[in-house]
C-alpha cells in the first residue's frame, strides 16, 4: 500500500512550477520498517524516520558483521510526527473510513479527502 500512495504523491509548490513528487523525508511507525520500503526511499533520496522494530534488530544483530549495520533514525524528528497522528485520530472519527468500509479505493479516497475538506474549512470558520 505505501508504494503506491508514494506514486500518487503530489505536493504543489507556493511559488509555482511543478509539483514536488519527492518529499524530503518520510516519517512512519514501526510498521513501515519493511527493506521494500526503506530501498525505494533510499533509491529516491528520501531520508527516512522510521524506527527498527525490535526483532528486526534481533536478526540482524544475532547475523554478527553480515547483519550489517542499523539504519539511521532521528528521534527529534520522530516526535513531530504525533501531528500526523492527531489528523489521523479526527479521520476516524467517520466510521466509514475507521472500518474500510469502502471496496475501492477510489471511494474511500474520496471519503478521505472530503473529510480533510470539512475539516479544514470547520478550522477556517472557527478563527474567525
Amino acid at each position: 500500500m505505501f508504494l503506491p500512495l508514494m506514486h500518487h504523491l503530489s505536493v504543489p509548490r507556493l511559488t509555482g512550477g511543478p509539483a514536488r513528487t519527492r518529499p524530503s523525508r518520510v516519517r512512519g511507525d514501526k510498521a513501515y520498517s519493511s527493506r521494500a520500503i526503506r530501498t525505494h526511499l533510499r533509491n529516491r533520496k528520501i531520508r527516512v524516520v522510521i524506527p527498527e522494530p525490535a526483532d528486526q534488530v534481533g536478526h540482524r544483530t544475532r547475523r554478527g558483521s553480515r547483519g550489517g549495520r542499523p539504519p539511521a533514525f532521528d528521534e527529534i524528528d520522530y516526535r513531530s510526527r504525533n501531528v500526523i497522528e492527531r489528523y489521523f485520530n479526527q479521520l476516524k472519527h467517520w466510521r466509514g473510513i475507521a472500518t474500510r468500509f469502502d471496496k475501492l479505493a477510489t471511494v474511500y479516497r474520496a471519503a478521505i479527502v472530503l473529510h480533510a475538506v470539512i475539516i479544514w474549512t470547520t478550522t477556517l470558520s472557527d478563527m474567525t
